[in-house]
């Protein structure tokens, strides 16, 4: 494994206000990363900018390919280059197939899939004229299940895991490194936030536990940097998941 120099390091982080975005920001921070902080929730990400050395604060909703584009000039315009592009931000949305509600999907699709793409097109020329980067989508380990009311947010997980990784064979003669992330359950805000159909609410309390324990947001930023470093297609939160991937464990 190459061991990254972070320091001086421009990265954009996508979903910084909270959760795995918050972790790899401060883990970032901590390292002396110049730091664009992307998020929709603007009193937040403004306070952070200013516990983070280095930060730059950019409000933007990633549903809004206006917004996606704009982010990124930004940092281009502030910093000067863009080394790193971590997309974090993303909702999920709990329902049986045969009561997708079709408007909340294309609503999640918007932010879990188009979002991501937006950023990735923005910063690629960027980095080919630098001479290489990095890009890190955080998929989600439900890309790699069948799991029941999870299927419209696990197919965009899917689509944005083969996205990524056709975007790395495209790229890797330009010295551009793509790799996508499935962390496991990890303990946010995130299922809390999780668009739910009113036919599971009710069953939620009835809902079994998990049978390994949930990680730490700063568990997953560690396992982002240390694939930044790695250069690995796929970085899997924990070697048992690998095998759902079809991957040897």
């Amino acid at each position: 494994m190459v061991i990254m120099e972070f320091r001086n390091k421009v990265v954009i982080v996508t979903g910084a206000s909270s959760g795995i975005g918050l972790a790899t920001a401060k883990l970032l921070a901590q390292k002396g990363a110049k730091l664009a902080l992307i998020s929709r929730s603007k009193e937040k990400l403004y306070q952070l900018a200013r516990e983070l050395p280095n930060s730059l604060a950019v409000p933007a909703d990633m549903t809004k390919v206006s917004e996606a584009k704009n982010m990124v000039e930004q940092t281009k315009e502030h910093y000067g280059r863009i080394d790193i592009l971590i997309n974090c931000a993303g909702q999920g949305y709990d329902a049986p197939v045969e009561k997708t509600d079709i408007d909340i999907f294309h609503h999640i699709f918007d932010l879990d899939v188009i979002g991501p793409i937006v950023a990735m097109e923005q910063v690629i020329p960027v980095m080919r004229k630098q001479g290489g980067g990095t890009i890190i989508n955080v998929s989600s380990g439900t890309a790699l299940m069948y799991l029941p009311n999870n299927g419209a947010y696990s197919s965009l997980k899917r689509a944005l895991a083969n996205i990524s990784l056709t975007a790395r064979e495209e790229l890797k003669n330009d010295s551009i490194v793509v790799s996508v992330v499935y962390p496991y359950i990890t303990l946010t805000n995130f299922e809390k936030n999780t668009i739910k159909d009113p036919s599971l609410i009710e069953n939620m309390e009835q809902e079994g536990t998990t049978p390994f324990p949930a990680d730490t947001p700063e568990y997953v930023a560690q396992k982002i940097l240390e694939g930044i470093e790695s250069e690995e297609a796929e970085i899997f939160a924990h070697d048992w998941m690998k095998k759902m991937a079809g991957r040897d464990a």
